[in-house]
């Protein structure tokens, strides 16, 4: 068989679950509840094509149907809402997904993690920082990654602004003094400006935290105890892991891979 005619004829859908489980460590992390790792929907059995996405929506559904893939790999799956009827909007993703024959899978904390294909050690070289230690504990895991560097905080900042507006953001920070320098950063992707985080930086001497969002209330304590802080988007922030994922299942498997670019605005 051709490499043509076997990416026609697609893999089998429980061999790309079996191995993106296993990759991702998904039965031995923690995590939300909501976040329900793993294959969420199932299709009729075969993978052709992968279609990656940070948020399960109907845009990401339209997304992977305009490419014929019929695996959807995203970060915020299914069920973040909680429960609710199967109605309005809700009936009509199920609806898609079933009538286009396209699987969902969701990796959440399991893909903030992993050492190489995690959103946090993939926006730490994004921005040419080089991840020493793990930060942002949550049960008994890192989430986040630490280092440490000396160049100008500034320079970091516009570093991060420019990484966030090739998705649709903008990356905002706490105020920086005139000269000041980062030796001791941290990245926590996502919602990751947190008390919990904010306290783990001080125990841990960070002097520049950098995180997808987080409540106005961090940026007060931030300013008040020396650290700066950069908000560099929540969506912007997670749309490295999927990416990352769907590019090692196609190269891995033999399909074909896209990413569905779907911004937020946060």
């Amino acid at each position: 068989m051709t490499a043509a005619a076997g990416a026609a004829a697609g893999v089998a859908l429980d061999d790309v679950v079996r191995h993106a489980d296993a990759l991702l460590g998904v039965a031995s992390t923690p995590d939300y509840p909501q976040a329900l790792n793993g294959l969420q929907v199932a299709n009729s059995g075969r993978v052709r094509g992968i279609a990656a996405a940070v948020d399960f929506s109907l845009r990401t559904i339209d997304g992977a149907i305009a490419a014929h893939a019929d695996l959807l790999v995203v970060h915020h799956g299914m069920f973040w809402s909680g429960s609710q009827p199967i109605r309005g909007p809700a009936y009509e993703r199920l609806r898609l997904l079933i009538a286009s024959d396209v699987a969902v899978y969701a990796a959440h904390l399991p893909l903030d993690r992993h050492p190489t294909l995690g959103n946090n050690v993939l926006l730490a070289r994004a921005l040419e920082l080089e991840p020493a230690g793990g930060f942002a504990r949550h049960a008994d895991i890192f989430v986040g990654v630490r280092g440490e560097c000396d160049e100008a905080t500034a320079a970091l900042v516009v570093r991060a602004d420019a990484f966030a507006r090739q998705h649709g953001g903008s990356a905002r920070a706490t105020p920086v003094a005139p000269g000041r320098r980062t030796r001791r950063w941290a990245i926590c992707t996502g919602a990751g400006a947190s008390a919990d985080t904010l306290r783990e930086a001080a125990e841990s001497g960070v002097d520049t935290l950098l995180v997808g969002e987080g409540p106005h209330w961090t940026a007060v304590e931030a300013e008040e105890a020396g650290l700066v802080i950069v908000y560099a988007g929540h969506y912007a922030t997670e749309t490295l892991g999927v990416r990352a994922l769907a590019e090692h299942l196609s190269g891995m498997f033999g399909v074909p891979w896209t990413f569905v670019e779907a911004p937020t605005g946060l």
